[in-house]
């Protein structure tokens, strides 16, 4: 019998601006190291799902909950030889904040961030698996969407214990930081890792070395990784692959293609048909 191929399927909320569900099986799919910008939940399903984030390696069995903070690098892959599946919610900053700041009744509460990357947690699960329910089976209005949202937010904010919305951030991560804010606005060009590490007022080598120290990936994956995301997010909003490979620097359409799905496990015109249809 063959092995059955991996399969991927976005969806986009009609309500919720930007939050995305993935519903995926691996069977002979890897991802490579990367980080989202958003929030990212999900729950496995079936398999056990394996990955490495957070200097540790961590397997998920069916039922568990997988929670990644923005820009929290990691990778993954199935774990015990049998077809892995799991659903994954992508969720905006600006939207789940807002929903963490009502869970704690203040005004705002950027910054949160769980400590816990695998959570067994029922309450938890069923408010996901019911938000991503809403969204690929386009049913029920704004407000259930959310109403599962919030749900999330307050079992999250419970866990913790109690709400922290931020902490000192230390000299190194605040040059770490001006680092990453250069980066994010020059993806179109043609940037050098000299030009990274005097934003940071670094040299080179202890840029390189503390960049990889703190974020498990060296600057220049990091740069890869925002150009895909950013080209993820022109994709959506209608641009063809091709003037998107161009515009991040992709040597030609078959090595964004390449790059592409090696985080979103489908090409670049796949996933603009998925998620605009």
């Amino acid at each position: 019998m063959a092995k059955q191929s991996s399969r991927f399927e976005y969806f986009k909320s009609q309500h919720i601006p930007e939050l995305t569900v993935l519903q995926a099986a691996l069977s002979d799919f890897s991802y490579d190291r990367h980080a989202h910008e958003e929030y990212a939940f999900g729950v496995t399903l079936s398999g056990r799902q394996d990955f490495f984030s957070g200097g540790q390696f961590h397997r998920s069995p069916p039922g568990n909950v997988i929670q990644f903070n923005p820009e929290q690098v990691h990778d993954g892959h199935p774990g015990d030889g049998s077809t892995l599946g799991y659903v994954m919610l992508y969720v905006p900053s600006a939207q789940l904040e807002a929903s963490f700041a009502d869970a704690v009744g203040c005004e705002r509460a950027g910054g949160f961030r769980s400590s816990e990357t695998l959570i067994a947690d029922p309450s938890l699960r069923h408010a996901i698996l019911e938000l991503a329910r809403l969204v690929t089976d386009q049913v029920g209005s704004r407000i259930d969407q959310e109403y599962a949202l919030y749900q999330m937010a307050t079992r999250l904010v419970q866990r913790a214990g109690k709400f922290q919305p931020g902490s000192t951030v230390s000299r190194p991560d605040a040059l770490l930081q001006q680092a990453k804010g250069y980066i994010h606005a020059h993806l179109e060009a043609d940037l050098s890792l000299d030009e990274i590490s005097q934003a940071a007022h670094l040299s080179k080598y202890h840029f390189l070395r503390l960049f990889r120290q703190q974020f498990g990936i060296t600057p220049h994956q990091y740069v890869l990784n925002c150009r895909i995301n950013a080209a993820r997010s022109a994709l959506e909003a209608g641009v063809v692959p091709n003037e998107v490979a161009f515009r991040y620097g992709f040597v030609d359409l078959s090595h964004f293609n390449r790059r592409f799905k090696r985080i979103y496990g489908m090409t670049p015109y796949q996933y603009q048909r998925s998620v605009t249809n």
